[in-house]
């Protein structure tokens, strides 16, 4: 339901992107109804703010001269706090909060095109 408010107010939302992160940290709410869709509003701003900051972070490094149509998921991964945790779970607004400080902190200038090769998001040198 989240994913479906991002939908509404961005119909070109990418949700893919997110799904790594959003299986382990937004789960189903035990609230009434209308607590719920409350609340699933609320995470639905918050991840169209992460949105905004990793589309930021994604120009920066196409500014550097990366293009890939992975960008956005190679930046999502990279700022994941939940990446190389072993818990199947985690609170939804902490992991959020992070992954926004994160995106916002997002260094392009540190990322060489090897790093962006081992996701497979390099495209082949050789057709050009």
């Amino acid at each position: 339901m989240t994913l479906g408010f991002c939908y509404q107010q961005n119909g070109r939302f990418a949700g893919g992107a997110f799904h790594p992160v959003l299986k382990r940290c937004d789960k189903f709410l035990g609230s009434k109804l209308p607590k719920a869709i409350e609340t699933r509003r609320e995470r639905a701003n918050k991840l169209l703010e992460l949105n905004e900051a990793v589309n930021a972070a994604v120009a920066s490094l196409k500014e550097r001269g990366f293009e890939s149509p992975y960008l956005k998921a190679f930046v999502v991964a990279r700022i994941n706090p939940l990446r190389f945790q072993r818990k199947p779970t985690a609170d939804f607004d902490e992991t959020i909060d992070k992954m926004i400080a994160s995106a916002k902190r997002f260094d392009a200038g540190k990322i060489r095109v090897d790093q962006v090769a081992r996701t497979g998001g390099a495209p082949d040198e050789s057709a050009s």
